[in-house]
């Protein structure tokens, strides 16, 4: 399942509301609702990130009125999600035995899609 996209902003965890973009022919920082989707020229931000937000000198911030209001999620995450539960529940099919002398030198681990089992030491 993708990941909500997070703020830009260097060490900052919190999910992104709106979007940053500079329009410099015009000296303006525009903060917006978060974009559909992510640009290369444009910067996610949280909450607090994007009512903070100041501009150098000179420079003007449109910043949007309301609410920032986080993404609903949208049918790709659901779809992601429902073959993850789908894949997870999937049986696994047994390994063929292994020669003996293998099986009693090293112990065995089993996997099962991301996870692993290690046997307890004797």
């Amino acid at each position: 399942m993708r990941s909500p996209r997070r703020c830009s902003r260097n060490g900052c965890p919190r999910q992104a509301v709106a979007t940053l973009t500079y329009v410099y022919n015009e000296s303006t920082a525009v903060v917006g609702p978060l974009a559909a989707f992510a640009e290369p020229h444009t910067y996610d931000l949280c909450e607090p990130h994007a009512r903070s937000l100041t501009a150098p000198r000179g420079w003007d911030v449109v910043r949007h009125e309301g609410e920032f209001e986080p993404p609903p999620p949208t049918t790709d995450d659901l779809v992601a999600l429902a073959e993850a539960v789908r894949e997870a529940a999937r049986p696994v099919a047994p390994r063929p035995p292994e020669d003996d002398k293998a099986t009693n030198s090293t112990p065995q681990t089993g996997r099962r899609g991301h996870l692993r089992v290690i046997p307890p030491n004797h």
